[in-house]
């Protein structure tokens, strides 16, 4: 399937001193069956050769902006993005090269629809037994509701608002929990379209050590507690 133009697709890619994993990351983006019309590496103030990695990719739209967080950078690339669908990928993660095409025809004909689809992980390859036999690596395919397993319409996207940049993490639960109360649909097609990379500095990984989604679930139980009240 190749993209129409009722299928023009923005990828937005945040990276801070991403230049172990980002070319892998953009190589898999640039051989989906059904191309995005447009990918966009958002660096947040990154010390590392990750300029140059994004530059070296001619489809590849490099913005750079000071360190604020992933928040800010994801944010920072929707707000850019020209495509009709928007979809999200870690620098250090992979996707299937079906990804765009399998979620594309999930979305036909399906205002507000959301859709994800299964995630893998893999141990990254460079890492030695002692540091991987610390790691946990969850085995075979799982439904994952995540940013780089989602599709949805641009139109969508920004009915629902950006990410809030005031959590250390966990902006996509907040994100995704704010438009399951607006009534989005919601659809998890069966196939794998991701591979998550697990290392030693995934961002996820840090955050649940310091739990830092706390603050987000508190909020999502306040918000609900408010509307309950509200009705």
């Amino acid at each position: 399937m190749r993209t129409t133009p009722s299928q023009r697709t923005t990828v937005v890619i945040p990276a801070y001193n991403g230049e172990k994993y980002l070319a892998e990351a953009l190589g898999s983006v640039t051989a989906q069956t059904d191309p995005a019309c447009e990918v966009i590496v958002v660096d947040d103030g990154s010390t590392d050769a990750t300029a140059e990695i994004a530059r070296s990719f001619n489809t590849v739209s490099y913005v750079h902006q000071q360190n604020a967080g992933v928040r800010a950078a994801l944010n920072h690339g929707s707000r850019l993005a020209r495509g009709d669908f928007i979809a999200f990928l870690s620098a250090d993660d992979v996707w299937k090269p079906q990804k765009l095409a399998l979620q594309h025809g999930a979305l036909q004909n399906a205002p507000n629809r959301l859709v994800f689809g299964h995630m893998m992980h893999f141990l990254s390859p460079e890492l030695g037994p002692d540091e991987a036999s610390a790691l946990f690596c969850p085995e075979g395919p799982m439904p994952a509701f995540s940013a780089g397993t989602l599709l949805t319409r641009m139109d969508s996207f920004r009915a629902n608002g950006p990410f809030n940049e005031g959590f250390s993490a966990g902006e996509f639960i907040d994100w995704y929990a704010r438009a399951c109360d607006l009534g989005f649909d919601v659809l998890m097609i069966d196939e794998v379209v991701s591979m998550r990379r697990v290392h030693s500095n995934n961002h996820s990984t840090r955050s649940l050590r310091r739990k830092s989604y706390t603050p987000v679930l508190k909020a999502l139980l306040d918000r609900r507690r408010a509307g309950q009240v509200a009705s």
